[in-house]
């Protein structure tokens, strides 16, 4: 049971990243790192000579994430994931607490396996938008 609800969970996923239609969805990276109640998912395209940092829906993709994450037994629970989309088709590498460094900055780490990936092109984010909802 368990299987077929990861299965079908990755496949949202991948439902979820398509609908950035405005890049295509070959070579997208999504990594993210989810805990109990947390989740800190970041998108990104090899777009040739940059890499393209990509907002993600948090509402929509937080939630799948989190049931993927809850979906697990506990004591099998992953701490990231690495979904990648290559030549149509996805493959999902599940990293766990262990064998994460935590020495490392989350950002270092997170800029590294982009790096893996994509190889040591420069991340273009998009321009800080100052919010004032918070009446600063």
């Amino acid at each position: 049971m368990e299987n077929n609800r990861t299965e079908e969970l990755l496949n949202l996923i991948g439902q979820l990243l398509a609908e950035d239609t405005e890049y295509p969805l070959d070579n997208t990276l999504l990594h993210a790192e989810v805990g109990r109640a947390f989740v800190g998912p970041s998108i990104f395209k090899d777009r040739g000579n940059h890499i393209l940092y990509r907002d993600p829906d948090l509402d929509r993709l937080g939630d799948a994430l989190l049931d993927l994450w809850e979906a697990q037994q506990d004591e099998k629970r992953w701490a990231e994931l690495e979904y990648i989309v290559r030549n149509g088709r996805f493959e999902a590498t599940f990293i766990y607490p262990e064998e994460i460094d935590l020495d490392e900055e989350p950002l270092d780490r997170r800029t590294r396996i982009v790096a893996q990936y994509f190889g040591d092109k420069p991340i273009v984010y998009p321009p800080f938008e100052e919010d004032d909802s918070f009446g600063l």
